[in-house]
């Protein structure tokens, strides 16, 4: 179990928050990404989404904002993922093997 300190008399004690800490982002050749179609949860809306992304939060949503920006559609970033509108789901694997990433076609 985590040490959760609630109350602490010590003036100069500082509280560390692990959520704070941003992953090192890794070089694309070291990404796992898997590309997914799925209409699951999403009143029949077809999306392709984005996951297995190592790295800042920053960077996840510079790349999430280039590939909705590449498809010409909406999306979101989310909980680690990227969400784009759409089934682009090879447009954005063509994208991210031009950028360098390891890059592998999952579900339907």
């Amino acid at each position: 179990m985590k040490n959760r300190v609630v109350y602490s008399t010590n003036p100069d004690f500082q509280k560390e928050n692990e959520t704070d800490i941003e992953q090192n982002t890794l070089t694309p050749a070291d990404q796992n990404l898997k590309v997914i179609r799925e209409t699951k949860g999403r009143n029949g809306k077809t999306v392709t989404l984005i996951t297995g992304f190592a790295g800042s939060k920053a960077e996840l949503n510079k790349i999430g904002k280039q590939l909705k920006s590449q498809c010409g559609t909406g999306g979101a970033v989310k909980n680690g993922e990227i969400i784009i509108q759409g089934d682009f789901c090879d447009k954005v694997i063509q994208d991210l093997k031009a950028r360098g990433y390891k890059v592998k076609r999952s579900g339907g």
